[in-house]
């Protein structure tokens, strides 16, 4: 029992439930999940498709924040990519041309990845710091996103584009399913092998991994590029689930809430030891804190304070401090075992 109280995912887990349970107050049939024209239709569903992008950010988040750095440069990653993949589908005779396609976006997540490697090329390279090297990405990114654009909002008519983000296979969402893959992916590559463990190394002391032998450059740029394909990915989801790009409002402060993800999740902000569990149940947390918002009527002016409170109050319940303060738990002090009585010989 002790040991589930402390587990890390306790408290995010009672959250979620907490958030969903107040949904059901205010919407009927909350939890039904129903199946029409072959997929399958719910708020349960919704909340998993449209968190969809946030997870894949938090996801490549996690892995940045565990090497003890920072990405700032996410979201305008996800603006840069969905950009470029909309303006090549934009100029195509055929926009339902799969092959076409599929350049399109394979050519946006290339971009994402050389983006990936300038960032960690800054941090690991030059040795600028974190927030900085990401923070310059940040700023010019959105203005290369504003570029591509021209300025302009870029609207497709795509059918296979439309999938990636607001399509279904094999009755559920199409972006659910690259979650799940990405996922499995970077739960396998980091748990199943010991890069998990490299990258933990790094962020619990680069200095000390150095001298073990471990290439740290190598695996800072590693997750730096892969926060940034991830960023790719979620770009391509939120422009093809609209059919058109936003240089200037897509993805606007995703990164606020990957990072928040990450810290509900359990992940230290020093970095060394990371949960990918724990990022998928902070993500959720916030899509269905949005969800929430909306249900319960909060009006749109107070829905960042709103916001900002309950993820104050989730931080502040996952801190061992707080709740030892709060709820008075006082270590019992360890008493030694009393001493065996010396027997003393009495001579004759």
């Amino acid at each position: 029992m002790n040991t589930v109280l402390r587990h890390r995912l306790l408290w995010p887990a009672v959250i979620l439930a907490a958030l969903l349970l107040t949904n059901l107050l205010f919407t009927d049939n909350f939890f039904a999940v129903q199946m029409r024209d072959g997929h399958l239709y719910g708020s349960l569903i919704d909340i998993v498709r449209f968190g969809a992008p946030l997870i894949l950010v938090a996801l490549g988040m996690t892995l940045v924040i565990a090497t003890g750095g920072i990405d700032l440069s996410v979201g305008s990653v996800v603006s840069i990519t969905g950009a470029l993949a909309c303006l090549r589908i934009s100029g195509m005779d055929d926009q339902n041309a799969v092959s076409g396609v599929v350049a399109a976006a394979g050519l946006a997540l290339v971009l994402s990845l050389v983006l990936g490697v300038w960032n960690g090329f800054l941090v690991a390279g030059v040795g600028i710091q974190p927030i900085i090297a990401t923070l310059i990405l940040m700023v010019a990114g959105r203005g290369l996103a504003q570029l591509i654009t021209d300025g302009q909002i870029i609207t497709v008519n795509s059918g296979p584009y439309k999938l990636i983000g607001g399509g279904y296979w094999l009755t559920l969402p199409f972006g659910i399913l690259i979650v799940l893959a990405v996922l499995a992916l970077t739960a396998a590559l980091t748990r199943r092998l010991a890069l998990g463990l490299l990258i933990e190394s790094v962020g619990g002391n680069a200095e000390a991994s150095r001298l073990a032998g471990i290439r740290s450059r190598g695996v800072i740029i590693a997750v730096y590029t892969f926060a940034a394909l991830c960023a790719g990915i979620a770009g391509l989801m939120i422009s093809s689930n609209v059919s058109s790009a936003d240089g200037n409002n897509a993805g606007l402060w995703i990164e606020l809430d990957a990072i928040l993800a990450v810290v509900i999740g359990g992940t230290s902000l020093a970095g060394g030891r990371f949960s990918l569990g724990g990022t998928v149940l902070g993500a959720l947390i916030i899509q269905t804190l949005t969800t929430t918002i909306y249900s319960i009527g909060v009006p749109p002016e107070t829905t960042l304070l709103f916001k900002a409170l309950v993820v104050t109050v989730v931080c502040l319940l996952q801190s061992p401090a707080f709740r030892e303060k709060v709820f008075h738990r006082r270590r019992r002090p360890v008493t030694a075992p009393p001493a065996a009585e010396e027997k003393v010989k009495v001579p004759a």
